[in-house]
């Protein structure tokens, strides 16, 4: 019998085109736009079971355990009031010395990559920079310090004041902004200063950091980072130079010159959450192309990420009879705070779509709804329930508190952590200063 005969061709029917839109319907709802379900969203509790044998893998599994995942630290900008970050970063630091078992563990030790924008780049800087090579300077409890301690100096505020008064009168053309800007200097100077009396650069991290600001001179977003540097000098910047770049909020504080260490780069940094108030996508987007230092990565899946934010920026909730009659000065500071939290909740919408049906497991977003300026509320607010942008859908409650997740979170961390040593090639390939001749 002729083989021809035996091949029944199949006209197309209505049938099987409403099969292919069920499918089709399917996989857009599951996997390009997340699941809505909300008992899908909240990470999966973590269990203490005894060690157990090793299960047999199949070949897929076994390379997929081999690349381990890369643990990615971002922290929002919001100005010099951020205390929220600050006080998550100190409960998640306790809580990966108490998980562990090791009372010296630090943030900079569970995570490969960190970047922060604003006041988040200088914690970022303060948790990585190193004067050995070996260990931190800060803890993480310094961080939140560093406002609370030293923030009057750039903040005089008195008691009674209101606010909208305190920035008219604090930053007007009368030397506030000179004021501001030489003690917000000084005490990033002192900060990253060795004991030899040298500046500290980029290449004085440990693990890569990204740290952005805004370059007038070009009229784009600039990121210092210390894999660029470690590459050339023409990429190496002063840390407290970098530090004051990426809080150089305008009306607040001068706008800073910049120069590399040798001098061959240079631009006109204003203040990094202008132009990246939210720095996840960024640190994603050079975990997933730097093959170098992160050779088994292959996608989303294989990312850890901890995004940080600062709270509700915008300060006061308007009603219509309010607004309807402001001049355009009236706008000013209220177009700056919605910006930035537009734009930060935007790139968290964008991330949790990326990561899709992993992004329960994956992808961990610490927000908040009100300011923190106080160092109570943010207390409190780390025993919220968690906020979260919704994709045209604005915010919503979740079922977890934020120091809950932190506590999930820390645990994740300590896992990959130990099983990092179990495997045969390493999660990370680092790229290594060189020792500076002294």
């Amino acid at each position: 019998m002729d083989c021809d005969n035996l091949i029944e061709m199949q006209e197309p029917s209505i049938e099987t085109d409403k099969l292919s839109y069920e499918i089709f319907s399917l996989l857009e709802t599951n996997y390009l736009f997340g699941y809505d379900h909300q008992n899908l969203w909240l990470p999966s509790p973590i269990h203490h079971k005894p060690p157990q044998p090793p299960p047999l893998l199949d070949a897929v599994s076994a390379v997929r355990n081999q690349r381990g995942k890369i643990c990615i630290l971002a922290i929002d900008s919001a100005g010099m009031k951020a205390i929220l970050p600050g006080k998550a970063l100190s409960y998640l630091e306790n809580a990966l010395k108490k998980k562990s078992g090791d009372d010296n563990a630090t943030i900079a030790d569970y995570f490969d990559v960190a970047a922060g924008s604003g006041v988040g780049g200088i914690f970022t800087a303060m948790l990585f920079a190193t004067k050995d090579h070996r260990r931190p300077i800060f803890s993480a409890e310094d961080t939140w310090r560093l406002l609370a301690d030293q923030g009057n100096m750039f903040y005089r505020q008195s008691s009674g004041s209101r606010s909208g008064d305190l920035f008219k009168r604090l930053f007007s053309r009368n030397g506030g902004l000179s004021s501001a800007t030489t003690s917000l200097e000084k005490i990033v100077k002192e900060a990253f200063t060795d004991n030899n009396g040298r500046s500290l650069t980029l290449k004085d991290t440990l693990k890569p950091v990204l740290i952005p600001c805004y370059d007038l001179s070009t009229t784009a977003p600039f990121l210092f980072s210390r894999a660029d540097a470690l590459e050339t000098d023409s990429f190496d910047f002063r840390l407290w130079e970098v530090c004051r770049a990426t809080s150089a909020e305008p009306g607040l504080f001068e706008p800073v010159l910049m120069r590399s260490v040798d001098g061959e780069s240079k631009c006109i940094a204003v203040n990094g959450g202008l132009a990246m108030s939210n720095p996840t996508g960024a640190a994603i987007t050079h975990v997933l192309h730097n093959k170098e230092e992160f050779p088994f990565v292959r996608g989303v899946e294989d990312l850890l990420v901890l995004s940080l934010g600062t709270g509700q920026l915008l300060e006061v909730k308007y009603d219509y009879d309010q607004v309807r009659s402001w001049r355009p000065k009236d706008w000013a500071r209220p177009m700056t705070q919605i910006s930035g939290d537009g734009l930060a909740d935007v790139i968290d919408q964008a991330v949790a779509m990326t990561f899709g049906h992993c992004r329960s497991s994956n992808y961990v977003r610490i927000q908040a709804n009100g300011s923190t300026m106080l160092i109570g509320i943010a207390e409190e607010m780390l025993k919220q329930e968690n906020v979260e942008s919704v994709l045209f859908g604005g915010k919503r409650i979740s079922e977890q508190r934020n120091f809950e997740k932190l506590d999930w979170f820390a645990g994740e961390l300590v896992q990959e952590h130990q099983r990092r040593s179990c495997r045969i090639a390493p999660t990370v390939a680092f790229k290594q200063a060189t020792p500076k001749r002294t």
